[in-house]
């Protein structure tokens, strides 16, 4: 499996390390600071006692890597830019920095959060819901697919946090449905993925109706040059919060491969594996909509019970399937990376990589859907000829090593 990746191969790990090291040399001096202060409880941090009561009766016992740093900076109101593999609780740092601040006694928009997807802003909404539930806090998301009319009721009767995609957001701000006067707060979340898909000039202009003296925080799994680039745009002295891209483990995550030699033979191997996917909750993933469709179809005709969703469907038709599979009746999800960092389900125990990922990076919002604070998990992947560039570069990215697929699968999840 292993070689050496050609120069100018489509990662090229070195290089992304070096041109990462000379803008953190470059620009560190002046513009980042690093922040080492690290809490070890919740209850050391100084938050509200109603916003301890939330974090508590949400499942939280004791801070992640992430939130034991993160929070405070954020708190004291610092800019912060913040980088940790997804599922190790950036959206509960955040939001607990955003709930500390409020002032609940004001009904407007205080603070205001961007997301890469609408299922991603629609899971933010709830955490922000869940944590601020003793603070009486009023959380509304702002996401295409929804009625406009709609979003502009609930922004007029008042709200204390928005929570949206970039395209909606800008049109409430355009409309003056939303009013940015009172923002304080401005996070991007996955900014990375952000910039990938095009949203840089929405931002930018989002940006420029915000108040100057708006407290910027940037959250994110992978820390591209691009993304630096743009924080320094509009951020001020922030501190760099990093566990670093060797830190980010895959920890408790057992990962495999399984050699398929050619494309046409992944469909038998999947049904091979079917009865120890149906034995726990598993999502598939493959590389485009219209694939998530033809595997759809094809494990539906062998008799196999899967759902599956992508970008193409409707919020609602999206909306249903996910509830299905969240509540356990639909087991098996077949998906695109689109919705990756949508699926915070508690009970995936299996990922598939049916498609491996074309960027290393989205390797790890893929199976870092499983085993998510410290819960255990199996990741496999299928491996082509074509493969095997893509899945070396993955282990040498992660610095991890992925063994050959056992025959005794089931007795690993």
């Amino acid at each position: 499996m292993a070689g050496t990746a050609p120069e100018g191969s489509a990662f090229d790990a070195r290089n992304y390390d070096a041109k990462m090291n000379e803008l953190i040399t470059a620009e560190g001096s002046q513009f980042f600071t690093a922040y080492e202060e690290v809490y070890e409880s919740f209850d050391a941090m100084g938050l509200q006692e109603n916003l301890l009561r939330g974090i508590y009766a949400y499942g939280f016992e004791k801070p992640s890597a992430i939130q034991q740093r993160g929070i405070v900076p954020f708190v004291k109101g610092l800019d912060v830019i913040q980088q940790a593999q997804s599922g190790t609780g950036k959206t509960a740092t955040f939001c607990s920095g955003i709930l500390q601040q409020l002032d609940y006694g004001l009904v407007e928009c205080q603070a205001l959060v961007l997301a890469p997807t609408r299922e991603l802003a629609q899971q933010i909404e709830k955490v922000m819901r869940a944590l601020g539930d003793y603070l009486g806090v009023k959380v509304h998301a702002c996401v295409g697919g929804t009625s406009v009319r709609e979003d502009q009721r609930i922004l007029s009767a008042g709200v204390h946090v928005v929570v949206g995609t970039p395209g909606r957001v800008f049109d409430m701000l355009r409309r003056q449905s939303l009013r940015p006067d009172q923002i304080r707060m401005f996070v991007l979340d996955e900014a990375d993925e952000m910039l990938s898909r095009g949203f840089k000039d929405q931002i930018y202009d989002i940006f420029q109706l915000l108040p100057s003296k708006v407290q910027v925080g940037v959250f994110s799994a992978t820390m591209p040059p691009e993304a630096l680039e743009i924080t320094r745009k509009f951020m001020n002295k922030p501190v760099r919060i990093l566990v670093k891209r060797d830190e980010l483990t895959l920890e408790g995550i057992k990962q495999f491969y399984v050699n398929v030699e050619k494309e046409d033979w992944k469909l038998d191997t999947l049904c091979d594996l079917y009865e120890t996917l149906a034995i726990t909750q598993s999502v598939i993933f493959v590389n485009t909509r219209r694939k998530v469709d033809w595997l759809t179809d094809k494990m539906r005709s062998r008799d196999h019970t899967v759902s599956a969703t992508h970008g193409d469907m409707d919020q609602n038709t999206r909306d249903i399937i996910m509830r299905e599979f969240r509540s356990g009746s639909s087991r098996v999800l077949i998906t695109t990376d689109l919705l990756a960092r949508g699926i915070d389900v508690q009970q995936v125990s299996l990922v598939i990589n049916y498609d491996l990922p074309t960027q290393p990076e989205n390797y790890l919002h893929r199976i870092g859907r499983s085993g998510r604070f410290g819960r255990k998990g199996v990741a496999i992947n299928f491996v082509t000829r074509e493969d095997e560039r893509m899945l070396f570069d993955i282990q040498r990215f992660y610095n991890v090593v992925i063994e050959e697929l056992p025959s005794n699968v089931a007795d690993l999840i």
